[in-house]
């Protein structure tokens, strides 16, 4: 797949990816002011775009940028995916960023930035392994629930947990609590319940995380971080893991248990009937 769409929310142009380029003023490369959103392809088809749609419309809120243009960025996925070579998985990203602005924070008043791309992708092993790392979440942060493209934070905790032998990296907050991944959501099995770090915690509202939540009996809690040495099962979820089962946490080993491959198979089940739930 190598065809892009940018543009603004104006409308834009579909073109070779090599030719794709982006302003050294822009605010979304200059300071990282930007939301965006990463949803699964299956067969040519974006999963749940309509909710990826209404979390970008949240972020920009958040963030203060415009409000998106929705139209416009179906047109746009439409383009990308129908100019596509299709493939079994894919990743398809939408990413909207404050425009040309200033050398510093202040914005300019340029029209949003918005780029639609996707790529292939191969499915994930059937189990995984995360480590924690030493640098909390702050659940009081400006950005908090907010999916910016202030990755850094990310980039460089999930290179630390790759440099471990994971393939994940789980924070904290600052008063300790469960938070979640570099690009996931996180659920333990206790006592056979499944439970997930509250909104309160600092976490993303991960739209994988709520259609679980939505078909499967999950209670919401603030969990301390210490929960990840006793819990009985835990997993991953994202739009590209779906449901992932957590065999190794930092130095403990644990079992894929038949609580997470239940939740599993009813997440299977049910995205499968309904492309955009």
């Amino acid at each position: 797949m190598s065809l892009v769409w940018m543009g603004s929310y104006d409308g834009g142009t579909l073109m070779p990816a090599e030719e794709a380029r982006v302003s050294p003023f822009d605010h979304g490369f200059t300071v990282a002011d930007g939301v965006f959103e990463t949803m699964k392809v299956v067969d040519g088809q974006a999963f749940a775009l309509t909710r990826h749609l209404a979390r970008l419309g949240t972020s920009c809120a958040g963030l203060g940028l415009p409000h998106p243009n929705y139209a416009i960025i179906r047109e746009a996925v439409d383009a990308v995916l129908s100019s596509s070579d299709r493939v079994p998985l894919a990743r398809l990203r939408i990413t909207v960023t404050g425009g040309d602005g200033p050398l510093g924070s202040d914005r300019g008043t340029a029209p949003a930035t918005v780029f639609v791309a996707a790529s292939p992708i191969s499915p994930w092993p059937a189990t995984t392994t995360v480590v924690t790392v030493p640098w909390p979440r702050n659940e009081r942060s400006a950005l908090a629930g907010v999916k910016s493209t202030s990755y850094a934070e990310n980039v460089h905790a999930l290179a630390h947990a790759h440099g471990l032998g994971a393939s994940e990296a789980i924070f904290g907050n600052t008063v300790g609590q469960l938070c979640e991944g570099t690009g996931t959501n996180i659920f333990v099995v206790i006592d056979g319940e499944v439970i997930t770090p509250t909104l309160s915690s600092g976490c993303l509202p991960g739209i994988t995380r709520a259609l679980i939540c939505e078909w499967s009996d999950v209670r919401e809690a603030d969990l301390p971080l210490e929960v990840l040495h006793t819990a009985d099962e835990i997993f991953l979820a994202s739009s590209t893991r779906d449901v992932h089962s957590v065999t190794r946490v930092d130095d403990r080993t644990l079992v894929s248990g038949s609580i997470t491959a239940k939740v599993a198979s009813t997440f299977a089940r049910e995205s499968t009937a309904n492309i955009d739930p």
